[in-house]
């Protein structure tokens, strides 16, 4: 028998850690003194220590590495599952990092951009999520890419071009019953629409924008709350000479490298 100094040494875990892992049940002494309370092990269970070691150094609970050892059937399937969790984290720090390295290098600030005259194709989204977390954000941002993708792909069915970016805006004043946001999803289209807009589903709606001004700002690396109301704090800050920001009608264009807001500018009227 092993004492627990011993094992320990063997093992390369704590005596803590053994302690520990008996109290879990996933490693339990072959012996205990019932007047010490002294630990025994035999050599065999160094083998025993060693798995559970590199099962925990790979990440996996305790609640995980106790599956692993009395179901060894469905180990191989729980350590696929773990790869993949584990794969999710290792690109959303990536992420995290580039965002980074990109927010520390250039402040992102804001510039007034020039809007041409355009025709767009607007759809209803299905409700998203609040927004209350990053989960409930990326849920969003499922949601509004497949919306957008399926109208694009519907507006090329029709026989029209779509051009340039697609985006999505809050529907004004819209809210659901449980006060979940409303979107729109939109996408500039070339040519007459006297020539496809009848293929559009009901939903669909087409409208001709005339030229105008935006305040743009991009925020680099996926979409957040925290970036949201940054870009709107930044946006509204910056000075407009002669009109104001109609921050209501703001537009969310998602890119490779960030997402960019753009708000209408308003121009006053000068004095007749």
């Amino acid at each position: 028998m092993l004492s627990i100094k011993d094992f320990s040494a063997m093992a390369h875990l704590s005596a803590q850690t053994l302690r520990y892992y008996h109290a879990e049940g996933l490693l339990v002494p072959a012996r205990v003194d019932e007047q010490t309370g002294y630990r025994s092990y035999t050599f065999d269970q160094v083998q025993d220590a060693m798995l559970i070691a590199v099962l925990r150094q790979a990440g996996l609970g305790v609640r995980q590495v106790r599956q692993a050892l009395d179901e060894p059937d469905t180990a191989d399937a729980l350590l696929r599952e773990h790869t993949a969790q584990v794969q999710r984290r290792r690109e959303e720090q990536d992420e995290a990092l580039r965002t980074a390295r990109d927010l520390l290098g250039a402040r992102p600030e804001p510039c007034v951009r020039r809007t041409p005259a355009m025709t767009v194709v607007s759809k209803p989204a299905p409700v998203t999520p609040p927004g209350h977390d990053q989960q409930e954000w990326d849920l969003t941002e499922t949601v509004l890419k497949a919306a957008t993708d399926d109208l694009v792909a519907t507006v090329r069915q029709c026989g029209a071009t779509p051009t340039g970016t697609p985006w999505r805006v809050i529907a004004p004043g819209a809210a659901s019953a449980a006060g979940r946001p409303l979107w729109l999803v939109r996408v500039a289209v070339l040519g007459d629409p006297a020539t496809w807009a009848t293929g559009l589903p009901p939903l669909a709606e087409v409208r001709e924008y005339g030229a105008g001004e935006e305040l743009s700002i991009t925020m680099p690396g996926r979409h957040s709350m925290a970036k949201y109301c940054t870009a709107i704090g930044r946006l509204l800050a910056h000075p407009i000479e002669g009109g104001f920001l109609d921050i209501g009608r703001m537009r969310h264009l998602v890119h490779e490298d960030g997402v960019e807001f753009r708000a209408p500018i308003r121009r006053l009227e000068g004095p007749t």
